[in-house]
């Protein structure tokens, strides 16, 4: 079974009240993946998991969207307890590459928005208009131009 599938199952029965059992899928991911998958995060069902998800780390208070694309030892901390209203929301079709951090500010909403690419290895710290593509530490957006 592909982390995603027992991912969004943890995010399920933890939302039906159901916590010692998510907290339990969510040991098996880690033991199975090395991933830290939060039964508190909000995810589609369609989120998409490269490589396995391998190393991956989500802070609980993280929303992805229909089509996220998120490849290995990718980083998305929210700088906040768990259960804050503050959130990082990662909207639709978004592609994370490999080893990148977003890091929000403390207590802070993030977005980063619909249709963005953050490039491997690039650091971003505040937010992602749709459609940009991120690269670099800190990430500054670069434009590419098709003929």
């Amino acid at each position: 079974m592909s982390p995603v599938r027992l991912w969004y199952f943890s995010t399920r029965l933890y939302a039906r009240g159901l916590e010692l059992p998510a907290k339990l899928v969510k040991l098996l991911i880690y033991l199975v993946y090395h991933a830290v998958l939060p039964y508190q995060a909000q995810i589609e069902r369609d989120v998409q998991l490269e490589h396995y998800g391998l190393g991956v780390v989500i802070h609980p208070n993280v929303t992805l969207g229909h089509g996220v694309r998120i490849y290995q030892h990718v980083t998305i901390a929210a700088r906040t307890w768990v259960g804050s209203p503050a959130r990082i929301v990662v909207e639709d079709n978004v592609l994370i590459g490999a080893g990148a951090v977003i890091i929000s500010r403390p207590d802070t909403d993030m977005v980063i928005g619909t249709g963005a690419s953050i490039g491997a290895n690039a650091v971003v710290t505040k937010d992602v208009p749709a459609g940009t593509i991120m690269v670099g530490v800190a990430a500054t957006a670069r434009t590419i131009v098709s003929e």
